[in-house]
């Protein structure tokens, strides 16, 4: 009996132990309400300027500049450069991280340092650097002037670009989950019979999905916002090599106040659409 009360009084000292964690002291509430605040400050309340400028003049307004023949191409040539570029950087981060993880080779940690490049290399320097490669002027210039092809100026020049800005992001998200999986999965299907494509349908991808699905989301938010190393190489033309956010500084010039801010809630827009997206994504990866 007394060993029963004195488990009792145990349970009951545990208990009370986890409340008292679970209130919040004065300085947590504090910190809360800071975070809380300076989010809405910075975030909440640009956003919602941005919104209330483009349906400032009404719905039929914010239609009117939306559906402007050089906003619906900007928007359009901004879907197509996703398009293009996530697919690939999705098939390239696989591959990256399928040598990375799987193989031991001199320069292994070279090549990863390599694919974080562009993460410290400025967008406007990687502009530059394709102008002097591929310009007319450039390195590669007379080359492809004398074949007559055209790289700079033109949407290829987008595509390349923004391949290099954004070729990071899918990788680095499957890297370390690849490192701490390891491939004894893999292995064991090779042994059972699998061929390499079996192995990886059905073994890797179903391990490493939902980071894929994650670089992928995190990488087309960064294609669709891109604006230095594009305003350099394509030439900002209207109509033709304008993609979303160099339209909307295109409009700001131009005095069109509601326009601009038209063009920038459509980006705001697929800015929170992926931020629920990413917030499902990790609600599944961790669910």
């Amino acid at each position: 009996m007394q060993s029963a009360a004195s488990l009792a009084n145990g349970r009951t000292a545990v208990r009370d132990n986890g409340a008292q964690k679970k209130k919040r002291g004065p300085w947590q509430v504090a910190l809360i309400l800071a975070a809380v605040g300076l989010s809405a400050l910075f975030l909440g309340v640009p956003l919602a300027v941005i919104f209330t400028s483009a349906f400032g003049g009404g719905v039929g307004v914010f239609w009117r500049e939306i559906t402007e023949p050089s906003t619906l191409h900007a928007i359009w040539l901004t879907v197509l450069t996703a398009i293009v570029v996530v697919p690939i950087n999705m098939i390239f981060g696989i591959c990256v991280a399928w040598l990375v993880t799987r193989f031991r080779f001199p320069g292994r940690r070279l090549l990863i340092t390599f694919v974080e490049i562009p993460f410290s290399v400025s967008p406007i320097v990687a502009g530059v650097i394709y102008l002097f490669l591929y310009g007319s002027q450039g390195l590669l210039g007379p080359f492809l002037e004398a074949h007559d092809i055209r790289i700079m100026f033109t949407v290829p020049a987008i595509f390349l670009v923004s391949l290099f800005v954004t070729c990071p992001f899918v990788a680095r998200e499957l890297i370390p989950l690849m490192e701490v999986q390891g491939s004894d999965e893999e292995e064991a299907a090779i042994t059972l019979g699998a061929t390499g494509l079996q192995t990886f349908f059905y073994v890797t991808l179903p391990n490493i999905k939902w980071a894929l699905l994650y670089g992928a989301v995190l990488c087309n938010a960064r294609v669709m916002g891109e604006f230095g190393a594009t305003s350099i190489v394509s030439g900002a033309i209207r109509g033709k090599t304008n993609t979303l956010p160099l339209q909307v500084e295109l409009l700001f010039n131009d005095y069109n106040t509601v326009g601009a801010f038209a063009a920038a809630s459509t980006l705001a827009f697929i800015a929170l659409l992926t931020l629920v997206l990413k917030y499902i994504l990790e609600r599944k990866a961790h669910g």
